[in-house]
């Protein structure tokens, strides 16, 4: 047994060598025990983020399967559910704060690992600008509804104007972020919570409203909205899988906290399960509400109506809420703000990763002396997110709508790859015990299925510039060059971190026999 000191932390842990290897592990020096179950939940539901999740992706989710949106919510969430308890197997396993990166690569090695790790990278910067841009469009909407002077509310129409903006989002974000766990904690608790409390009272107003009859776009409730087989075609499911799989993403920052959490490994792994239940049953009480009072028709405050698309909330909260409409700008508002800070957790801590194993240069295993986080990390994620989104909003015309879309592919790729690193990792104790066949096997290998098909059609569909704004390059669709694009730029990146830094793809630091560090109780 091999005693690591970790600095930082002042802490000592333990990591087990496996007889016959030739490895040791050394702690990255994260500061331990600052989160308990609780606050990893409130983490991951902000990582989430309901209500930016919810007014990004209602409009075009509606446009791709109509009435059957619960549905497809529904069955979004079977592959997410039984990919979290692949990650939920492999965290008890050997927890690590790279994730995807660490587990792809101790079942299928090196190469495919550094892939994943590039997958999770990139759904995360991705998401880190759509969230500023979100933010962005609703702090000029907050300032317009507050002096009453609805011009104000245009200035996120000024690109240069708006880019500014939200890199400021992003440095306030990383800022807090490099502050520690703590910092982030104490934002969250009361952003969560707010968000959480406001989208309750819309829900009840949206019900009123639309039981009353003073809406002339609400419709009555059906349970043929939760009928899948009443979509038309696999492409329109395809789209809108892709569409609800990104609602629901985020949850797995639970785990890239796994070694800075209280009670020991199982916390983290709880907490994702616990995340991702919580946020699907409040996810079914908006979306009824929100079509029964709007509709999905094209006119007025119809969820098909492409005035509304981009962002349903901003469309829908006045006819709903009236004077109480602030709210849910400050709700909206407050979720991307604290989505935007918490989700920055995961790339930071899968790039201190990716550098502590010497798959990045070794600036990125940077942590923090004051504050145990990792400091190098926090601030290049934020900094290329920013630099993403700057292009991204000079070269499309409705960045968002078109980065969700991707992003929907990305989540694909690396939930999928982890799904099966589950199966193949395990793959000599699945048949040991009931219990292991479905945890083990089953289960993630039917959620990895499914997010591969949901992956391969996307793809497909996306070539098209129809397939998301329009927006192309050479006729080429924006969506698929973002997407395929990323993904593309990623092994290209490999290749050049392989020659520069070989001993990771020659299996020298990070191997199946690596052992895991144990994490303090």
């Amino acid at each position: 047994m091999t005693q690591i000191t970790r600095p930082s932390a002042r802490k000592t842990v333990e990591a087990h060598d496996p007889a016959g290897t030739e490895h040791g592990i050394s702690g990255k020096g994260l500061k331990t025990g600052q989160l308990g179950l609780l606050a990893v939940v409130v983490l991951g539901i902000s990582s989430v983020a309901p209500a930016y999740s919810l007014t990004s992706s209602l409009g075009p989710a509606v446009n791709a399967v109509g009435l059957q949106l619960p549905a497809i919510f529904i069955v979004a969430f079977i592959p997410m559910i039984l990919v979290a308890f692949a990650y939920r197997e492999l965290n008890a396993d050997s927890p690590d704060s790279g994730t995807t990166f660490t587990w792809a690569t101790k079942a299928f090695g090196p190469f495919i690992g550094w892939m994943g790790g590039w997958g999770l990278l990139a759904a995360n910067i991705i998401v880190l600008s759509n969230l500023a841009g979100v933010a962005v469009d609703f702090f000029y909407l907050f300032l317009a509804q507050v002096f009453g002077n609805p011009d104000l509310a245009d200035l996120t129409s000024n690109k240069p104007l708006n880019i500014a903006t939200c890199l400021a989002f992003v440095a306030l974000a990383v800022w807090v972020s490099y502050r520690g766990l703590h910092a982030t904690k104490l934002v969250q608790y009361a952003m969560v919570g707010f968000q959480v409390v406001v989208l309750g009272v819309f829900i009840v107003m949206a019900l009123t409203h639309a039981s009353s009859g003073d809406t002339p776009t609400a419709i009555a409730f059906s349970w043929d909205w939760f009928d899948p087989t009443k979509i038309s075609s696999f492409e329109q499911f395809a789209a809108g899988m892709s569409l609800a799989v990104f609602v629901y993403w985020g949850w797995d920052v639970c785990l890239t906290v796994n070694e800075e959490t209280k009670g020991g490994k199982g916390t983290a792994g709880r907490a994702g399960t616990t995340t991702a239940i919580a946020v699907l049953g409040l996810y079914v009480a908006v979306i009824v509400a929100t079509m029964m009072v709007a509709g999905v028709g094209g006119d007025g405050i119809g969820l098909n109506n492409p005035d509304n698309q981009s962002n349903i909330f901003a469309a829908l909260a006045s006819p709903v809420m009236g004077p109480l409409a602030i709210l849910m700008s400050l709700a909206v508002l407050a979720g991307t703000a604290s989505s935007l800070q918490s989700t920055m957790a995961s790339p930071a801590r899968s790039l201190l990763a990716m550098g502590h194993y010497g798959a990045l240069p070794q600036k990125f295993s940077t942590v923090s002396k004051r504050f145990g986080s990792p400091g190098y990390a926090t601030i290049m994620a934020g900094a290329i997110s920013g630099g993403f989104y700057a292009i991204m909003k000079v070269v499309s015309e409705n960045v968002l709508n078109d980065t969700i879309l991707a992003l929907g592919l990305m989540i694909c790729f690396y939930y999928g790859m982890t799904a099966f690193a589950c199966a193949w990792y395990f793959r000599h104790s699945v048949f040991s015990s009931v219990r292991n066949f479905f945890m083990r096997l089953l289960f993630p290998v039917i959620g990895g299925v499914v997010l591969t098909l949901v992956f391969i059609q996307t793809a497909v569909d996306s070539w098209s510039p129809s397939f998301g704004s329009g927006s192309e390059i050479f006729g080429v669709g924006l969506v698929f060059i973002i997407g395929i694009g990323i993904l593309a730029l990623g092994a290209v990146v490999m290749v050049v971190m392989a020659r520069v830094r070989p001993g990771f793809f020659r299996g020298e630091t990070l191997r199946k026999d690596t052992p895991a560090l144990v994490v303090p109780e």
